[in-house]
């Protein structure tokens, strides 16, 4: 079976794929959903003119926010028993520590540069809300990486599909969006990687 993007975002449509966006960065269940390819893809559907990119960006800054602030809420009030919960397959401590680390690593920034990286971009607001961060402060942050995320990559992706020809469309979309899906591994590899070696 092969499964083309492109059609699953023309067929879900702007709810969809905030759907997605929200449950990404809100829910724990959404830590394994594909935010960097599904934004920049919807773009590139957007070039096409079978969405509004306007319409498209805004709805998904807006879910964005909203789920990171699911997410703060959640940390906020029910962050210490995350810690006394089982892992199951929806949640795994070890994505709250790792993210505990990286915020201990970039401080205030983690809202703005966990948008780009996957797993930690559902958990960072979880942490925050437990008590590393003021809601202001996080909230700040939150708009300025929920901003640069959703509009960045959407247009990054709209762009392209005005500058590609026609023609060489199929040719290259697949390869570039798993580029894409590589690219925002590469900070969860190296983290493993390091793990290994501080273990050894």
């Amino acid at each position: 079976m092969h499964f083309d993007l492109p059609e699953l975002i023309k067929s879900i449509g702007y709810f969809g794929v905030w759907a997605i966006i929200f449950a990404e960065s809100g829910l724990l269940i959404g830590f394994f959903l594909p935010g960097d390819s599904l934004l920049f893809t919807a773009g590139f559907v957007a070039s096409q003119h079978l969405l509004n990119i306007w319409i498209l960006i805004i709805g998904a800054f807006v879910c964005a926010v909203l789920g990171d602030n699911i997410g703060y809420i959640t940390g906020h009030r029910f962050g210490r028993r995350l810690f006394q919960k089982e892992d199951s397959l929806f949640f795994h401590k070890k994505h709250v520590v790792k993210t505990q680390k990286f915020y201990q690593k970039h401080g205030k920034k983690t809202i703005v540069l966990a948008r780009f990286v996957p797993i930690v971009r559902t958990f960072a607001p979880i942490v925050a809300g437990l008590g590393a961060m003021h809601y202001q402060t996080f909230m700040f942050y939150n708009l300025i990486g929920g901003f640069v995320w959703t509009v960045g990559m959407t247009m990054l992706g709209f762009f392209l599909g005005k500058t590609l020809p026609a023609e060489q469309i199929d040719k290259y979309l697949l390869p570039i969006i798993g580029g894409i899906i590589v690219i925002s591994l590469v900070p969860s590899i190296v983290h493993l990687i390091q793990e290994n070696k501080a273990k050894n």
